[in-house]
């Protein structure tokens, strides 16, 4: 047996490798406490999770800056040094402001940065310990995005304007319509799209999205809040149903003019993503997305006409193609870029490209990776290769294509590369060691230790916890998992078991991070007496395009076939008693927890499901597609997965929570499941969250948690 010793805060945590058995590390119970987690520890309390290090380069890389209660301070990449960059009692006189601590900022230039503050956005200069700007906020502003050459856009109710250093505002798209919204986010958030405005270098021009949602259908919602009870409608777009009809408007600040982007490739309901400019403001690029998703174009446009430059690159697949990244130019260079994909070599790569259309391979590996910076020499990018549990620091040199590794300590190392790429902050956590946070140079040599967190266990009685994997349905994947067990475990003792499920595509739930990425409420039934199983499948991430896209078609069916695996694992276990095993899971997960207890009647006695997807015809389209294809294309896919169907199929017990106004997961599929339920005279458990959208949060969650809890301890 070989055993590695990993850097723990309490000398009772290491890590063994067991590889004879598929258990991979070992967090042993820490005996030095006995109080037990309460249940608003786990679900909200901030205390109970490792101390992060809060902190922002400047735009030279000059300083790495953060905040104490009475100052900025400003630390030197290469030595470490603290100096005072600017005090609160600075800000306060000479912006005229009252502020009791030093508040969260965003840096405009080497020596300017930006807060908020009386309804006002501060520009304060630093060299000159004095407010450059002072723009007041307009009443309703949403969506504000900071212009690099002072000033900033927003938006007000479906509207997009412009505001100038002094606070004067410029209508820049007036939406005169209730279907059609300027300047805010679209397709719910998918492709990675998280914002509507989009600056270029310069601020000389700016990009924005148009919305038109007229061909989309309406869903009602109850508001119970007033006298009488309302409903409000939103805009949700149904797989198989009409979509939103998206453009690209690119507005010019000198001549208060805006050209759209002439992007028609695949018709009225493609997906425009990724929006990104070149340094030189003169192109802008899209990666254009049929609604299939199975075809993808990334155009090059020019930024004064509009017009289609070139197609840059085509892809194509029989599943599915999903953008999430814009393109990253090389720095110092206006035609040669680095693009992300993982439909060429089978897993998330980058790529070297440039405006003529050449395309090279630049990240040689059989592992996805996330691009990080570029110095224009050398790329830096975080990558699965040591582990897909583990994410580590690498860097690529353009020209001769050699990497190398940056972080060597094992765990999840999570980088803020400075933007001169001649230093960088770490932040990473492994099994056994809840946080550390160090400032590196670019070479990986530790300059200093920024923070190393106290253990937030410290006290508690916190249970064994086992890391390991164990295979995929097929064979091919070894799928990691977390097992917590039982305060005081006895292995001559017998012990339910629940199942903690996700699942779903972009997600990971076990890592090796703290506690290998521990949900507390985990913890606290492990206290009380559970066995806690936690388990990724095929469909989520970090193990490659195949695993990942295993699922198209029939979601589902890969996911229970690998979460089976893992329970019959459990089942020999001696410890595990076969007759009292549990699920429990949200959202994606409310959808594998029904699936799992109507398909495996004999093994699930008892489950708790939130805000399920009961039947993927009445999700949205964007995300839905993607998975499951049209439901005209693929009607036998949609109704094999299908819910409603297994109403009738269920024999254990189960409680179905759900917020009322959820925008996500609508009400239409929980509702209609209890009617199927009705009909089947099926006996079934209810409980909705009148207040609450798709995840119930603030201390609503506390009484959320309590529910599931009482319903396992009621009957498993």
């Amino acid at each position: 047996m070989k055993k590695i010793l990993v850097s723990a805060l309490f000398s009772a945590f290491c890590i063994l490798i067991h590889a004879q058995d598929g258990i991979v590390g070992i967090l042993p119970a820490d005996t030095s406490g006995d109080r037990l987690l309460d249940m608003e520890e786990a679900t909200i309390s901030p205390e109970m999770h490792p101390a992060d290090f809060e902190c922002s380069w400047t735009p030279d890389g000059r300083y790495l800056t953060f905040r104490t209660a009475s100052a900025m301070m400003g630390m030197s990449p290469e030595n470490g040094g603290q100096s005072v960059l600017v005090t609160l009692e600075d800000i306060n006189k000479a912006a005229g402001t009252r502020l009791e601590a030093f508040p969260a900022y965003e840096w405009h230039d080497k020596d300017i940065f930006r807060f908020v503050s009386g309804g006002r956005i501060i520009m304060f200069d630093i060299s000159r310990m004095e407010p450059c700007a002072m723009t007041p906020l307009p009443e309703g502003a949403a969506n504000i995005t900071p212009c690099p050459a002072g000033g900033y856009a927003y938006t007000s109710g479906r509207s997009l304007y412009l505001s100038d250093i002094s606070g004067n505002s410029i209508p820049v798209a007036v939406s005169g319509s209730p279907d059609i919204t300027y300047g805010q986010f679209v397709s719910r958030n998918e492709f990675g799209i998280t914002q509507g405005i989009f600056w270029s270098d310069s601020g000389r021009k700016m990009a924005f999205y148009r919305k038109d949602e007229s061909a989309v259908t309406s869903f009602p919602l109850l508001d119970i809040t007033t006298r009488t009870g309302s409903l409000f409608e939103i805009k949700y777009p149904m797989a198989g149903m009409g979509s939103e009809n998206v453009r690209v408007g690119i507005y010019d600040t000198a001549s208060n003019t805006t050209v759209y982007v002439q992007a028609d490739d695949f018709g009225y309901d493609q997906y425009l993503t990724n929006i990104s400019w070149s340094p030189d403001d003169s192109r802008i690029f899209i990666q254009v997305l049929d609604r299939s998703q199975k075809h993808l174009r990334l155009n090059m446009y020019d930024s004064r006409t509009g017009e289609l430059v070139r197609t840059l690159a085509e892809e194509s697949n029989d599943r599915f193609v999903e953008p999430q990244h814009p393109v990253w130019f090389l720095k110092g260079s206006n035609d040669r870029f680095i693009w992300w994909t993982d439909n060429r070599d089978g897993y998330k790569n980058l790529y070297l490209c440039d405006t003529d259309g050449n395309i090279s391979r630049l990240t040689d590996t059989d592992a996805d990776v996330e691009y990080v910076a570029n110095d224009g020499k050398d790329v830096y990018y975080t990558s699965a290769e040591v582990s897909t549990a583990e994410s580590h620091l690498f860097k690529v040199n353009v020209k001769s294509g050699k990497s190398t590794r940056l972080t060597s300590v094992p765990g999840w190392h999570e980088i803020n590369m400075s933007p001169d790429c001649r230093g960088y902050v770490d932040s990473y956590s492994n099994l056994g060691t809840p946080r550390v946070v160090d400032l590196c140079r670019a070479d990986g040599r530790t300059v200093c230790n920024l923070l190393t967190a106290d253990n937030p266990a410290d006290g508690y009685a916190w249970c064994e916890i086992d890391f390991g994997t164990v295979k995929s349905a097929d064979g091919k994947y070894d799928n990691w998992y977390r097992l917590i067990k039982p305060r005081d475990f006895d292995p001559s003792r017998k012990y339910p078991v629940i199942l903690y499920v996700y699942g779903g595509p972009h997600s990971q739930m076990v890592r090796n991070t703290w506690c290998a990425e521990l949900r507390l409420w985990e913890m606290y039934m492990a206290q009380r007496g559970y066995l806690v199983y936690v388990q990724d499948n095929r469909g989520t991430l970090n193990h490659g395009a195949e695993y990942e896209k295993a699922i198209y078609g029939q979601c589902g069916q890969a996911e229970m076939a690998d979460q089976m695996e893992g329970i019959r694992m459990l089942m020999e276990l001696p410890y595990v008693d076969k007759d009292r095993i549990g699920v429990h899971g949200w959202s994606y997960g409310g959808f594998m927890t029904i699936s799992l207890i109507t398909n495996y009647p004999d093994i699930f006695k008892v489950a708790v499901a939130g805000g399920p997807v009961i039947d993927w015809k009445w999700y949205e389209v964007m995300y839905g597609e993607r998975y499951m294809g049209n439901p005209t294309l693929n009607a036998g896919g949609y109704e094999k997965v299908s819910l409603i169907n297994k109403a009738a199929d269920l024999e254990g017990r189960l409680l179905i929570c759900q917020g009322a106004v959820d925008n996500v997961v609508v009400w239409e599929h929980s509702l209609s499941f209890i009617r199927e339920c009705i009909k089947n005279n099926v006996q079934v458990d209810y409980f909705p969250y009148p207040c609450a959208q798709h995840n119930v949060t603030g201390r609503d969650r506390i009484h959320l948690m309590d529910k599931v809890t009482m319903y396992f301890e009621d009957y498993l």
